[in-house]
């Protein structure tokens, strides 16, 4: 009974809508400066200047700061979201591919860097939701291969097929 709702578009849209929705509500902390936010993004900074003597990188107009961030993760939700409700279902491992690059930059300076895994006392939540979008993108991006292969071989017939 179960194993007729375990299908490869079933599971693909579990995951898409995850994501977007982490993403999506993670807006309101990147787009209006809350304290952890501003904590997060200052010590990136701090650890960006002593390592490298990069002033400004991760804060605001940084090109790695908040609202760039923020602003990738709303664009890779949104092409998730239109090739999951539309014939475009190339765009789904596309908008995973983004998520992949972006959530990997944030597993990275966690573990590399003096934010932490800990990050304010929350007992590694924020990282170990992050190690999860990294799962399921990269699991959307393994089950949506032909999507992405119809792309690079310009076979459009097969990038837009919906998926069984």
């Amino acid at each position: 009974m179960l194993k007729k709702y375990l299908t490869k578009k079933n599971i693909t849209a579990v995951m898409v809508l995850y994501i977007s929705i982490v993403f999506i509500q993670a807006l309101r902390f990147k787009f209006f400066d809350s304290v952890e936010t501003l904590h997060i993004f200052s010590t990136l900074n701090i650890w960006a200047f002593d390592t490298f003597g990069i002033e400004g990188l991760f804060l605001p107009p940084g090109i790695f700061n908040a609202y760039v961030v923020g602003a990738s993760e709303l664009i890779a939700s949104i092409v998730m979201l239109i090739g999951l409700f539309s014939s475009r279902k190339f765009l789904i491992p596309l908008g995973a591919l983004m998520s992949l690059g972006i959530i990997s930059g944030a597993i990275f300076f966690h573990l590399f860097t003096p934010l932490g895994v800990n990050v304010l006392g929350d007992g590694g939540l924020l990282f170990t939701s992050a190690c999860g979008i990294w799962l399921m993108s990269l699991a959307i991006i393994l089950m949506n291969k032909e999507h992405l292969m119809a792309l690079i071989s310009k076979d459009t017939s097969a990038a837009g097929s919906v998926q069984k």
